[in-house]
């Protein structure tokens, strides 16, 4: 089965200085509103998934009750490096997001880049974060979402030995629902209207498309994906 599946980082005002790039990914409560409100009354609603990355507060403070009112569920990717730091979730807000029905998955611990990582950084960047979230939440952890969008075959491999059973890219376009490597697609602060309704709509344009079928290609003879 085909889903579509949007990437969410930071929503309305930051409440901690932001890196390089990242304000790119922040939106305001309205925008988000609008999205939301799309694809609750989009005609394929079941198709889409929706994903936070990063553990910003707004995920809790300003998402998820956006969410709730749409009946919507989402998947929250965390980082746990940022742990009781201003303007990110602390452990409680990862609990209170699992009692509002919300789903939990590992960034990592510092927001790196996994694909540049030596080997015993990068084990420890997926399983330390996974263990930590494993005992918050209570349950086994499945998923974890790839910092960046930035991976290879050294990646995907180690995020398997770490155990985990899915990943999710920034590869756009609509991706089909059991596979490791799930592909999503970021929004950005600058997408037009009409942006969004090609991204709801699956649309992907062919450069993209192409570039996304020969990496998807390369990954699938290495049996990572």
């Amino acid at each position: 089965m085909k889903r579509r599946i949007l990437t969410f980082h930071g929503i309305g005002e930051p409440e901690r200085v932001l890196d390089h790039g990242e304000a790119d990914y922040w939106i305001s409560l309205d925008r988000f509103c609008d999205i939301l409100d799309r694809v609750s009354h989009h005609v394929d609603r079941d198709k889409f998934l929706i994903t936070f990355d990063d553990g910003n507060l707004s995920d809790l403070r300003l998402a998820a009750p956006e969410l709730c009112r749409r009946d919507l569920g989402a998947e929250f990717f965390v980082l746990t490096g940022r742990f009781d730091k201003t303007g990110s979730l602390d452990r409680n807000d990862v609990r209170c997001l699992l009692k509002m029905g919300m789903r939990i998955g590992s960034h990592g611990i510092d927001h790196r880049d996994w694909s540049s990582l030596p080997d015993f950084e990068l084990t420890r960047e997926l399983g330390q974060s996974k263990r930590l979230l494993e005992e918050i939440c209570g349950h086994r952890l499945h998923s974890a979402s790839i910092p960046f969008g930035r991976y290879n075959r050294a990646t995907l491999a180690k995020l398997r030995a770490c155990g985990y059973e899915t990943a999710y890219s920034s590869d756009g376009g609509d991706t089909t629902l059991g596979r490791f490597l799930q592909a999503r697609t970021s929004i950005r602060r600058n997408m037009t209207d009409a942006m969004i309704e090609q991204i709801l709509d699956g649309y992907l344009p062919a450069g993209r498309r192409l570039r996304r079928a020969v990496r998807m290609i390369k990954m699938m003879s290495k049996g990572v994906v």
